[in-house]
């Protein structure tokens, strides 16, 4: 296992500022057609993801890499025995970019690798069409429903640098962390 980091909000210390500044850069597109550093970016991203058994996903900037490049599970959610991580398990989308969105949206809790600990309400489209490249740099156009819908929404909130501590929704943490967190998320007055 090569162990790629991911890049955090915070720490035990606090705010990571210099990783918060990557993760909140939007991000730039992938070069077409795929060049040697493009390739390189892809297989980090793609070796990073299948290093890790507790993401449904991962953008590109989670990794310091700053290019419009996801990776998701696209089966096995609820059941591990479907998580086989082999290619047909996980779509890889370069440039992605959202065409269509419908339906009203659904709130539910999300976490994020790259803000530790906490969950966040937050509503997303159930349905959605992405136009996209595929890692042979071939055009595709993808429709994604209910709880991927979800997880592509919340990858490409990466690459234009949106978190999910920058959503409205009801924020959880662990009661043993509440000093951190109510540091780094002051209560309203």
């Amino acid at each position: 296992m090569a162990g790629h980091r991911i890049l955090t909000l915070w720490n035990e210390k606090g705010l990571n500022k210099e990783e918060g500044r990557i993760l909140r850069a939007p991000c730039r597109e992938a070069v077409i057609p795929f060049d040697r550093s493009s390739l390189g970016e892809i297989k980090a991203l793609v070796d990073a993801f299948l290093e890790r058994d507790d993401a449904l996903g991962l953008a590109a900037p989670q990794i310091g890499i700053s290019r419009r490049i996801v990776i998701f599970r696209n089966k096995g959610f609820d059941d591990s025995a479907e998580w086989t991580k082999n290619e047909e398990d996980y779509d890889v989308l370069i440039n992605p970019r959202i065409t269509q969105a419908r339906g009203e949206k659904t709130v539910l809790s999300e976490g994020c690798l790259s803000c530790p600990e906490i969950r966040v309400d937050i509503g997303r489209f159930p349905e959605i069409k992405v136009r996209a490249l595929d890692r042979s740099g071939k055009k595709i156009n993808k429709r994604y429903t209910d709880f991927l819908a979800r997880i592509v929404q919340h990858e490409i909130d990466h690459l234009d640098g949106r978190l999910i501590v920058d959503y409205e929704g009801a924020l959880y943490y662990p009661k043993k962390r509440q000093a951190l967190f109510e540091r780094l998320f002051p209560p309203e007055s």
